[in-house]
């Protein structure tokens, strides 16, 4: 090889290791560009609403643009193997229970890895369902609270009928924990989506189901859905009213917590300070009295936990989620 030839090597081979990567480099600058928010299920749903609240405040904190990129699909899957795979250093993901729990426990290959390809960086709200009854129906079986819907479903096991938004859905998956520990037995009929669950319930199709609080409070305040129960630990401020099932249930269904959750997640190549200045700038906006106002109005409990914390969580609900899908055979076969 010429002397020139392996001058223009050297060139190239110096201009290459020193271009700045992806991520930046370490210690340097970053975000260098508009950071992408991805959220992997339907506009208008509780994940899509809190990354919509939270952007414009990372976006001052951080000082570049934070967008919305919907990508629904597969009960989440699509969209969170993207930001698995993403290596741009500015792509992150709203993920869920569902795509960091309950889906690693029902599907059988999963385009992703939920401990392995991506970092925790906070939770950002529990999401507490409502057991709701088409008031019809309560109507003609007597049933004003948690306690008569106990007694309804064991004298006439098989006569009531719960919808939910799909097989091994977090509306699924309560209701499944809340026979087992009541030992009654309603007919499950699995939907589609929550909302078109939501819709056979209203008009008298089925007779209930644990839906999402966000989505169901405008049809709780019209009248057309009867709540008899949030299923979080404590009340929730959208309806101070309204008991736990803990606590309207009885000894039966003491210990009953079922609450969806969603966080944000950085693909798991982030560099450490990257990762921090995440953790904390997402917590101290999920601190803002604003936008915690906000949020809660749309029937959410909000948090703003660190990275370590929210770990610790995903770890408790996957043994507790396991515990459930094992005894109730819950399947998703693909």
């Amino acid at each position: 090889m010429s002397v020139l030839m392996q001058r223009r090597h050297l060139l190239l081979w110096l201009a290459a290791s020193s271009a700045p990567s992806a991520y930046g480099q370490p210690g340097g600058p970053w975000p260098t560009r508009p950071l992408r928010i991805v959220v992997p299920y339907a506009a208008g749903g509780a994940a899509d609403v809190a990354a919509r609240q939270l952007a414009p405040e990372l976006q001052k904190s951080l000082g570049q643009p934070v967008t919305i990129d919907i990508k629904p699909g597969a009960d989440g899957n699509i969209g969170t193997a993207e930001v698995a795979g993403a290596s741009d250093g500015h792509t992150l993901l709203m993920g869920s229970v569902g795509t960091h729990v309950i889906n690693p426990l029902l599907w059988r290959r999963l385009p992703y890895d939920a401990v392995k390809d991506f970092a925790p960086i906070s939770l950002v709200a529990t999401v507490p369902l409502v057991l709701v009854i088409n008031p019809g129906v309560a109507q003609a079986l007597g049933v004003r609270s948690v306690s008569d819907l106990v007694h309804a479903a064991t004298t006439q096991p098989g006569r009531l009928h719960i919808a939910s938004g799909g097989n091994g859905n977090p509306t699924h998956l309560s209701g499944e924990l809340f026979k087992r520990l009541t030992q009654t037995y309603m007919l499950h009929f699995p939907y589609r989506s929550a909302a078109s669950a939501q819709q056979d319930v209203i008009a008298g199709n089925m007779d209930l189901m644990f839906d999402s609080l966000p989505s169901a409070l405008p049809q709780i305040k019209a009248g057309k859905l009867l709540a008899l129960a949030v299923t979080s630990a404590r009340r929730s401020p959208s309806l101070p009213e309204l008991p736990t099932v803990e606590e309207a249930g009885g000894p039966a269904l003491k210990g009953y917590e079922a609450s969806a959750w969603i966080g944000l997640f950085s693909p798991s190549g982030q560099p450490a300070e990257q990762l921090a200045r995440l953790q904390r700038d997402s917590v101290a906006a999920l601190a803002s009295p604003a936008l915690r106002e906000r949020l809660t109005a749309r029937g959410m409990l909000v948090h703003g936990s660190g990275g370590p914390e929210f770990a610790a969580l995903i770890a408790a609900e996957t043994a507790k989620w396991a515990r459930v899908v094992q005894l109730s055979g819950v399947k998703v076969d693909r």
